[in-house]
């Protein structure tokens, strides 16, 4: 099935039933597409007795658990029609997952992260601060989580500046001088969490500074497990960034280099959702069955839009919760749920490639 169709339709307009007739069939086919072009993949799906002839319903689709990444190179398409490599988050001494993409993949992931991200930014480019330092985009052929985050990101602005130099330290000067030059439009700002905390808030809360970005837009994402270990929470968050910067429309995501551009929003409710273009199914970890409504567990997730590797149907390492479909009264179509963070003795992924000192 080509995806390109679903290209035109809002992010967020499918009610279940239509969804789920749509996933059933792109995922089987999907599935069938891997394990006919995916060596390691077919060995995999034959060991667990995968049976190609049978069409079930999406959530039996097979599910990789995301660590296999850092062990092997998955492809599913000739080595020479790759394009651009991107590599996972991790702290000191890790192995990092490496995903392979072919240029159909790569702009499908630009397409969907575009229709996905201007539902809540709007469709016009604006004037852009990224909180990290430029030289993390440096090498164009081997993305880090955190390179291929801001460079995709990057897309939604007109005239950008970064707001930490290579020491990460912040650009406070320069800074200014945008806000002044742009005093009248609105702004994007974009981060990963842990970055905009410690090196952007907490350097204003040294120097007592406070700018106004209070017609800005903020969406950022990942760290929250170091955020955490600082007792800093989602709320305290917010009330930290509003109270030096007075920005109010914060939106955080969850997302991950294995699945680029299938970004999952949080809503005005503080709630994450499943656009049309992915899905969330939260499994026990006793027997990964799923789980019911409310039900802690872990998180699963399908994209449509691996098709160089065989990425579509990933088992993380992160714990959430079902809340609901289609009845949020943000007034999105789909799941939304909510995360806890990482599973209990789960590897520490880096939080998207955190700057260690």
């Amino acid at each position: 099935m080509e995806i390109n169709s679903f290209f035109d339709k809002h992010p967020y307009s499918l009610i279940k039933d239509n969804k789920t007739r749509l996933l059933n069939k792109y995922f089987y086919e999907l599935t069938l597409y891997h394990y006919n072009n995916c060596m390691s993949y077919k060995k995999i799906l034959d060991a667990i007795g995968y049976d190609s002839k049978v069409k079930k319903h999406y959530s039996e689709t097979p599910f990789l658990p995301v660590r296999l990444f850092k062990m092997f190179d998955m492809i599913s398409v000739p080595k020479e029609n790759i394009v651009k490599t991107m590599t996972s988050s991790g702290t000191s001494g890790q192995e990092v997952s490496k995903i392979f993409l072919d240029k159909k993949t790569a702009f499908n992931q630009s397409k969907v992260l575009t229709k996905i991200v201007s539902t809540y930014i709007g469709s016009k480019r604006t004037p852009m601060i990224i909180i990290d330092s430029p030289s993390v985009i440096k090498n164009r052929n081997m993305f880090s989580a955190r390179g291929a985050g801001i460079l995709g990101f990057s897309i939604f602005g007109s005239k950008k500046i970064y707001a930490l130099n290579d020491n990460m330290e912040l650009n406070i000067d320069e800074l200014v001088k945008f806000l002044k030059l742009y005093a009248n439009n609105r702004i994007f700002i974009f981060g990963f969490t842990f970055m905009i905390y410690q090196y952007f808030l907490m350097k204003l809360k040294e120097l007592d500074i406070k700018i106004d970005l209070s017609n800005a837009v903020l969406i950022h994402g990942g760290g929250w497990k170091k955020l955490e270990n600082q007792s800093v929470n989602s709320s305290q968050f917010r009330k930290i960034i509003h109270k030096f910067t007075s920005i109010t429309s914060v939106h955080d995501y969850y997302g991950m280099v294995e699945q680029t551009g299938s970004i999952f929003m949080e809503c005005e409710n503080g709630n994450m959702h499943a656009p049309i273009f992915s899905d969330i199914l939260i499994r026990r970890s006793n027997d990964f069955s799923l789980a019911d409504i409310g039900e802690r567990g872990i998180i699963q997730t399908l994209s449509m839009l691996p098709l160089s590797y065989p990425g579509h149907s990933l088992l993380t390492e992160d714990e959430g919760s079902f809340l609901g479909e289609d009845d949020c009264s943000c007034g999105r179509y789909g799941k939304y749920f909510k995360i806890f963070g990482r599973v209990k003795n789960a590897e520490l992924r880096g939080c998207s490639d955190t700057y260690e000192s």
